[in-house]
C-alpha cells in the first residue's frame, strides 16, 4: 500500500509539471531530500526517478521558461567554479573509484544549486521552494519525533523512514539539519500564502518545529545539541522580548533535563572532554593528520582521500579509585580511513586550499546578502516587501547552524544545504530586479510587485 501510495504521488507531482513547469523543481527537490524511491520496496525503487525529475526541471525550464533578465550572480560563478575545480580533483583523486561516485552525485547537487536562482522569479516560486523544503524534511522528522516520545531513539537506534545510515537518513546529518529548518518553518507560519497564517497553519508549524527539536534527543548527535544552542543565541539577537525568552529557556531547561534519556545525557557529557569519547578522539585525530596531509598536498587529493589516514591516539577512561581519588587509564588506540566528520576538513583534505577558500567565500557572501536584505527591509510595512527581511533572517539562520553543525559532520556537499544557498541567490535575484525595475528613490509599485496567481 505504502509503495502504491508513494508512486502514485510521485506520478501526479511529476504530471503537475507539464501544466506548470516550475513544478518539475519542486518535484525533484522533494525527490532529492525524501528519496520515495528509497522508501520503496516495488517498482518505485526501479526507477530513476532523480534523474527523470532532474532533466525534466531543467528541460522545462529551457523551452517554457521567461529568460528574460536572466544572469549569474557571484555567487553562482563561486558555485561553476567550484563544480569546475571538484571535476579537475576527481580525476586527479588518489582513490579514482570512490572519488567517481561521489561525483556522481556532488555535480548534482552543484548544478541544482546554480540552476536554483534562474527559475525563482517571483515571490510565490520562492515560497513554494520554501514550503517543499519545509515540508520533505517534515516527512522524515515527524516520524522520527514520534518514536523519540514513545522511547525509541537513541544513538545508532532510530529509524527514520529507511534503515539506511546515509545523506539526509545519517543521525548527525538530519539532526543538524532539522534545527536549520526551524526559521524557516516558522517564516511560513507567519508570511505564507500558499497555506495563509491561521491557527492551524501554526499549530501545525509548531509541531513540526517541536518534532524538529526532538532530532538530537532521537538520534543521540551531539551536533544536533550544539546547533540548538546556536538557533538559541540567533533567536535571542533580534528578539525584542529577550528576558521573558531568556526565562523561558531556562524554565524549560528545568523541566526537559530530568526527561531525558539517560544515555542521551551521558553522551551529551562528552562534549566536555573529547579524550574520554573513542569517536570524538579519532574525529580530533583525523583533524591533525588532515592537516599534515595538506602541507605536502595543498591542492588536496580528491573526494574520499581520508581513506588513506591512519591515527593513532590515547583513550582517556577515567576510574574511581577510592572514595577521593579518581585514577585515569591511557590506552593506545589505532585507527585508519576515519572520515573527516567536518565539512570544513573534509573541503581541506578533499580540495585543498583552493577548495576551502571557495566553499567558505560561497558561504560567508550569503551570510553577509541576508544581513543586507535583513537590514534593508525589517522595518518595511508594506505587504509586497514586508515578508523579505524576515525570510532574509531566516535564511541567514539556517545557514549559520549549518555552518556551525558542519564543523563537526562532514556536509560539504549535502545537497539540502546547497538548495538553501540557491534558495538565498534566488531572494537576492529577485530582490535586485525589483529594485532595478522601480524608480529611485525604491517605492514598492503594487502593478509590479503584486504575488503573481500562478507558479
Amino acid at each position: 500500500m505504502l509503495d502504491l501510495f508513494l508512486l502514485t504521488f510521485v506520478a501526479a507531482f511529476l504530471a503537475a509539471g507539464f501544466r506548470r513547469p516550475f513544478i518539475f523543481v519542486l518535484a525533484y527537490t522533494y525527490i532529492d531530500i525524501v528519496s520515495p524511491q528509497k522508501v520503496s520496496w516495488g517498482i518505485l525503487a526501479q526507477i530513476p526517478i532523480s534523474l527523470i525529475a532532474f532533466l525534466l526541471a531543467f528541460g522545462a525550464w529551457f523551452v517554457a521558461e521567461d529568460k528574460n533578465g536572466t544572469r549569474f550572480s557571484l555567487r553562482q560563478f563561486l558555485m561553476l567554479a567550484l563544480l569546475v575545480y571538484c571535476g579537475i580533483a576527481t580525476q586527479r583523486a588518489d582513490f579514482p573509484v570512490e572519488a567517481a561516485e561521489k561525483w556522481s552525485w556532488v555535480w548534482k547537487a552543484l548544478v541544482f544549486a546554480m540552476f536554483l536562482p534562474l527559475t525563482l522569479r517571483t515571490r510565490l516560486r520562492i515560497e513554494a521552494l520554501t514550503l517543499v523544503m519545509v515540508l520533505s524534511i517534515g516527512v522524515i522528522v515527524i516520524g522520527g519525533g514520534i518514536k523519540t516520545l514513545t522511547g525509541g531513539g537513541g544513538y545508532g537506534t532510530l529509524r527514520l523512514l529507511v534503515d539506511n545510515n546515509t545523506g539526509l537518513y545519517e543521525s548527525s546529518i538530519i539532526s543538524a539539519v532539522a534545527i536549520a529548518v526551524i526559521p524557516l518553518a516558522l517564516w511560513l507560519s507567519r508570511f505564507g500564502t500558499i497555506f495563509p497564517p491561521e491557527w492551524r497553519v501554526k499549530v501545525f508549524a509548531w509541531a513540526l518545529c517541536f518534532s524538529c527539536a526532538l532530532m538530537p534527543i532521537g538520534t543521540g548527535a551531539r551536533t544536533g545539541l550544539v546547533c540548538v544552542v546556536v538557533l538559541a543565541a540567533l533567536i535571542l539577537r533580534t528578539a525584542k522580548r529577550r528576558v521573558m525568552i531568556v526565562s523561558l529557556m531556562a524554565v524549560g531547561a528545568l523541566v526537559a533535563v530530568p526527561l531525558l534519556p539517560a544515555d542521551f545525557v551521558a553522551r551529551m557529557s562528552t562534549i566536555r572532554n573529547h579524550q574520554s569519547d573513542e569517536s570524538a578522539s579519532t574525529r580530533v585525530a583525523v583533524w591533525k593528520w588532515t592537516l599534515e596531509y595538506v602541507e605536502r598536498h595543498p591542492f588536496g587529493g580528491g573526494f574520499d582521500a581520508y581513506r588513506q589516514n591512519r591515527v593513532e591516539y590515547n583513550a582517556v577512561t577515567a576510574r574511581q579509585a577510592g572514595d577521593n581519588n579518581t585514577a585515569l587509564e591511557y590506552r593506545p588506540v589505532v585507527d585508519e580511513a576515519r572520515a573527516y566528520h567536518s565539512s570544513y576538513f573534509e573541503m581541506l583534505g578533499e580540495h585543498g586550499w583552493p577548495g576551502l577558500g571557495m566553499w567558505l567565500a560561497l558561504h560567508l557572501l550569503g551570510l553577509w546578502q541576508m544581513e543586507v536584505l535583513r537590514r534593508r527591509y525589517r522595518k518595511e510595512e508594506s505587504e509586497a516587501f514586508r515578508w523579505v527581511g524576515p525570510l532574509a533572517e531566516a535564511l541567514q539562520q539556517a545557514q549559520l547552524i549549518y555552518l556551525v553543525g558542519s564543523t563537526f559532520v562532514g556536509i560539504a556537499f549535502q545537497p539540502f544545504c546547497y538548495m538553501l544557498v540557491g534558495l538565498q541567490c534566488g531572494l537576492w535575484a529577485y530582490i535586485q530586479r525589483v529594485r532595478t525595475a522601480q524608480p529611485v528613490p525604491f517605492r514598492p509599485n503594487p502593478a509590479f510587485t503584486a504575488a503573481p496567481a500562478t507558479i
